[in-house]
């Protein structure tokens, strides 16, 4: 079968490609040991069932299971139920409750690390909705994960920033439910980039004043912070607050345009890892750890160094919709039979977009079977009358 696929282009025109054998990435043989790597896993929708009121197909537990077990074979702890699955974007409450359900008893049986995204999604904000609420909503998604045996990543809160009206709601709320927490948790600060009900998020727009509220609720509460993911694309910005976090509390960098230099540190701090790009490129990113874990910083840089254009592609502007490239990028390499997603998301970027989506991921050497690859592209693009 050929390797060349018509590929779409910005400009309007058509371009043949044609993609190349990828490496051989190989798997690791022991945990990582330089990083702790989180990958943020996406849901496979049943592309049969029948859609809700709210437009929204039932999930193929099934492939979601398998997906998260290929990234679990490739190094990575998951980061459940979290933005990268749809979560306040199609994945409901009670779906992410049966998610967490499900997978953290699948983890138990082979051993594999996670942790469970709370936050307040199912509480819907408004004029009405108090701080008390807020508090209330916090608390009962976190002894949801609890009583499952889950470790907790505390999302942001698009009710807290819709009801605060200054940073000391948000030290109160955030103090509260830390001190109520069985384990230390994992902190999300997600930029108003991914989600634009986040904006002014820890009283302020102002990012250098939300970091000092934020750094004042971790020194407060630091027996109980594991550590804080940053989602702000912004590397200084995450290079600055590394260094004044207290002394065992972890930077998990949630910058998927810059990653790869984050990870890789400077000569006193560096970051580990909870991203939603792991979930693409598993393989790659998997073999780059394994370099840094060898102390071989060259070949960690040759690998990941592909990667990022194809991230920065993915998570381009408008970033709420970098869960389209994510779900392509699997059906493209087999991890699933179908490219659907919860609430038709699919349909989110442009078919230009996808044809460059192809491209990138060729040139990092993450497309596995090019000839399956060109044949599901062919019937994409086939869909959009490209013949």
């Amino acid at each position: 079968m050929s390797l060349t696929v018509t590929l779409p282009l910005a400009d309007g025109t058509l371009s043949p490609f044609t993609l190349r054998q990828p490496p051989a990435w190989p798997l690791p043989s022991e945990p990582f040991r330089s990083r702790v790597a989180f990958a943020a896993a996406h849901v496979v929708c049943d592309p049969l069932g029948e859609f809700d009121a709210a437009g929204n197909a039932p999930i193929d537990w099934d492939s979601t299971l398998v997906y998260r077990r290929h990234l679990r074979t490739h190094g990575f702890a998951i980061a459940e139920a979290m933005d990268t699955a749809q979560r306040g974007g199609g994945l409901t409450w009670p779906a992410a409750q049966e998610l967490m359900a499900r997978a953290l008893a699948d983890s138990r049986a082979d051993g594999g690390a996670m942790a469970c995204g709370a936050g307040t999604d199912h509480l819907i904000p408004g004029p009405g909705v108090t701080i008390d609420d807020v508090e209330r909503a916090y608390a009962e998604q976190v002894a949801f994960v609890e009583r499952h045996g889950g470790r907790i990543i505390l999302m942001a809160s698009r009710a807290l920033a819709r009801a605060a009206v200054s940073a000391d709601d948000y030290r109160r709320v955030y103090g509260n439910i830390l001190r109520q927490a069985r384990e230390p948790v994992i902190l999300h600060w997600l930029g108003d980039m991914f989600d634009p009900a986040l904006a002014g998020y820890w009283g302020t727009r102002d990012l250098d004043a939300a970091m000092d509220v934020c750094l004042d609720v971790i020194a407060a509460h630091s027996d109980k912070v594991d550590g804080i993911k940053i989602s702000l694309l912004d590397a200084q910005k995450e290079i600055d607050m590394r260094r004044r976090l207290p002394a065992g509390v972890r930077m998990y960098t949630g910058d998927d345009f810059n990653y790869a230099q984050l990870i890789a540190g400077d000569d006193t701090h560096h970051s580990d890892a909870l991203l939603g790009i792991f979930d693409g490129i598993a393989p790659a990113a998997s073999a780059a750890l394994q370099a840094l874990d060898a102390g071989d910083l060259v070949r960690y840089h040759a690998i990941l160094a592909p990667t990022v254009p194809l991230s920065r592609h993915i998570f381009r502007a408008p970033t709420v919709a970098y869960k389209t490239g994510i779900v392509f990028l699997a059906y493209l390499n087999g991890h699933q039979d179908h490219f659907r997603m919860l609430g038709g998301a699919e349909s989110a970027r442009s078919i230009p977009h996808l044809g460059e989506l192809i491209r990138l991921a060729d040139a990092a050497g993450l497309l596995r079977d090019p000839e399956l690859a060109v044949a599901r592209a062919r019937g994409v693009f086939a869909v959009a009358g490209i013949a």
